[in-house]
């Protein structure tokens, strides 16, 4: 069973871009490990006994019976009685991410991740290497995938991101989509105006209103007035529709790296008790702390926010003792946190835990202290016994070590920063 994963080529003025996203990512990646179900309407979805019970994604027979991405479980087998649900394993969706991405850098080293089932790539300096082609060696590249990793990939071939990205989405799936100078006014400028990338509602409504109706009428409109209908978007979009972007392509390696790294759950059942809050927040820190040792970082400051059933937040925050990417000293401050805000029998429905004020790892200094002498060799341990964690992931997957007070419990579905967006 193959899955669909774009990218996007630069191409024309000697500047080659190429741009690929994968259609039904989730999907697709867990039907490789259910090939008798790939004629079957199959969707990935949240827990069904949980209150995030939607559709992550879906495939194409599921299509057929319009079932559709963030809908809830219970529309979509309205809609597909026979639909097949299946959970989601983002680690898996991760590793594939990564193995995409990996092959793309044979051809160039600019590959910049557009999301987790996108990337764009700029061929200008490398193409002459493998042809000279740039529709030849999409084909070539879509050819790798599906032999190597059963992938299948719809590419859009063009002379800047925005209509790199397009192309990608033009035809579906295994196909390439090449727009030109000479034909991008006959391809794109009939599409309806939500049709061009990052126009959502308000702004399709707003140009509407002015009788902006389709890509083409927003690029005949004079850039001024778009501006005046729109603000500085406004100058933006008219960019995009026109074909006057040229911003470049960013590598991960050269992109500034996050402001702040944050966890949240929103819990099947409301939590009571110390015992039942402190497992979710081991779970938090946990994945928190694994994200901050994959970027390099600690932080210094950790906040905690905590949702009633009646969806009111608070939020505290403490500055740290010590620079950590440690998953147990966060779940101690946010513990610590919790207790001086919260009353013990008091439901929680949902947790967020975002660490902050992060420094680079080589960067992270101690201050000794007289009163604490054995905090700082503890840290130690506790790193390389957390890191030692993350080898085992890495190899076996995500799920293969847990907290002990995580194992039995129902694990809520991911949401806020850590959880990964539906795909189409």
């Amino acid at each position: 069973f193959f899955f669909f994963f774009t990218f996007f080529f630069l191409l024309c003025l000697g500047r080659f871009m190429h741009g690929s996203a994968v259609n039904s990512f989730y999907a697709s990646v867990e039907l490789l490990d259910h090939p008798e179900l790939r004629d079957r309407p199959v969707a990935v979805c949240g827990d069904p006994n949980s209150r995030h019970g939607i559709i992550l994604a879906k495939n194409e027979p599921a299509k057929r019976y319009k079932v559709q991405t963030a809908e809830t479980i219970w529309q979509a087998r309205r809609k597909c009685p026979e639909l097949v649900l299946l959970p989601a394993h983002h680690w898996k969706y991760r590793d594939y991410s990564r193995r995409v991405n990996a092959v793309y850098e044979r051809y160039t080293d600019l590959v910049e991740p557009f999301s987790i089932d996108e990337s764009w790539l700029d061929i200008t300096g490398s193409l002459h290497l493998f042809g000279g082609d740039a529709k030849a060696l999409a084909d070539e590249i879509r050819r790798v995938l599906r032999e190597e990793l059963g992938l299948t990939v719809s590419v859009g071939v063009s002379f800047n991101k925005i209509f790199a990205k397009m192309g990608s989405d033009y035809k579906k799936p295994d196909a390439t989509t090449v727009i030109s100078r000479e034909n991008y006014q006959e391809l794109l400028w009939p599409l309806p105006i939500t049709s061009l990338l990052f126009v959502g509602r308000s702004a399709a409504a707003a140009l509407e209103h002015y009788g902006v109706h389709t890509i083409g009428d927003l690029a005949r409109l004079d850039r001024e007035a778009a501006a005046s209908i729109l603000g500085r978007q406004g100058c933006t979009l008219h960019d995009y529709a026109t074909g006057a972007e040229h911003s470049p392509v960013v590598p991960a390696r050269e992109q500034p790296g996050p402001k702040s790294v944050g966890n949240g759950l929103t819990f099947p059942r409301n939590l009571v008790g110390w015992a039942e809050l402190h497992a979710g927040v081991t779970e938090l820190a946990d994945e928190v702390a694994v994200r901050l040792r994959g970027h390099g970082l600690k932080c210094t400051t950790l906040q905690v926010t905590i949702r009633d059933p009646n969806f009111k937040d608070i939020c505290r925050q403490k500055r740290l003792s010590a620079p950590t990417y440690v998953a147990r000293e966060l779940s101690e401050v946010a513990m610590e946190l919790i207790r001086a805000a919260w009353r013990e029998n008091a439901p929680v429905r949902a947790l967020t835990l975002t660490a902050q004020a992060l420094v680079e790892e080589g960067e992270a200094g101690e201050q000794l202290d007289l009163f604490a002498a054995g905090a700082a060799p503890r840290r130690d341990k506790l790193e390389k016994l957390e890191k030692a964690m993350d080898g085992i992931r890495d190899k076996f997957g995500r799920d293969a070590i847990a907290p002990a007070s995580t194992v039995h419990r129902d694990r809520a579905e991911v949401k806020a920063e850590q959880r990964l967006p539906p795909v189409d």
